[in-house]
């Protein structure tokens, strides 16, 4: 049984799909209080990281774990008791989601310096451990959702800049992978996309999905500073601006990663719009 924690996120919905079509027996982990759509068999517990004894039903019996911070970028997270945990319940396995923030940017707390804590104390928990540090996430374009659907538009700044943006699918792969096969224990894996995509070119992306034209509107640095700063730190703000606008040539890498891992290229960000369309209609 594998137990998949953040199971509602884009990468977990995904884990939990693609385990449970592969015939494996699941336990989905998550901490909200709404509803939720698993596969046929899936087991459900609500659990939260933050709290880490109320983890204990999930992992009983479990023979692999994939760690997600469940969106909280590692903030008031225990990983040395969450490990512990999981060790007393004699799970030999864990796959980590990181940040490719921790190689890139170590010195931002929000990209890099929480989830290198984690990474630590993962590296020294004892189990058999795989760690994957995806780039930025398609799956951001669902920023864009309420303007496509509103105005057919997506604003964004640095419309000319591409990055290899990864499709949270790719990454759910990988981790299935990881937690059924013992070779990849001891590994940490960078993941993105096969080619860099622009915001201009992700806004066509998704006008070609919709079969109708989205409107790219470029964003002032300040004006994108402006529509981030209520929802994010001040550094974490400035520190995305930095990787969206001056990505590093690290940043910039494509990964072999993925495909090694699966035998075929990552999905271009085209796919994942395709495969998304509905969100922004």
């Amino acid at each position: 049984m594998f137990v998949v924690t953040g199971a509602t996120g884009n990468v977990g919905r995904s884990l939990v799909r693609a385990l449970a079509e592969a015939g494996e027996r699941v336990t989905a982990v998550s901490r909200g209080t709404a509803p939720v759509n698993l596969p046929k068999g899936t087991g459900h517990v609500r659990a939260d990281l933050a709290a880490p004894e109320t983890l204990r039903p999930a992992f009983d019996g479990a023979e692999a774990l994939f760690l997600h911070d469940g969106g909280t970028g590692g903030v008031g997270l225990d990983p040395r008791a969450i490990l512990d945990v999981a060790r007393a319940a004699g799970i030999p396995r864990v796959v980590l989601l990181s940040s490719q923030g921790v190689v890139t940017r170590p010195q931002s707390e929000s990209h890099g310096g929480v989830m290198r804590a984690v990474e630590e104390a993962v590296r020294e928990s004892g189990l058999a451990w795989t760690i994957l540090r995806p780039g930025v996430f398609a799956s951001n374009a669902y920023a864009w959702a309420e303007s496509v659907r509103a105005e057919r538009t997506v604003a964004a700044p640095f419309g000319d800049v591409g990055i290899p943006v990864i499709d949270p699918a790719d990454i759910a792969e990988v981790a299935a992978v990881a937690l059924r096969k013992d070779e990849h224990a001891g590994r940490a894996y960078v993941l993105n996309g096969p080619a860099a995509v622009t915001p201009r070119q992700q806004a066509e992306a998704i006008g070609a999905a919709l079969g109708e034209p989205v409107r790219f509107v470029e964003l002032t640095r300040a004006e994108a500073r402006a529509r981030m700063a209520p929802f994010m730190p001040e550094a974490s703000v400035e520190t995305s601006l930095a990787v969206l606008g001056e990505p590093s040539a690290a940043e910039l890498r494509l990964s072999p990663d993925v495909e090694h891992v699966l035998g075929r290229a990552p999905h271009p960000f085209a796919e994942w719009a395709r495969r998304n369309a509905e969100a922004f209609r």
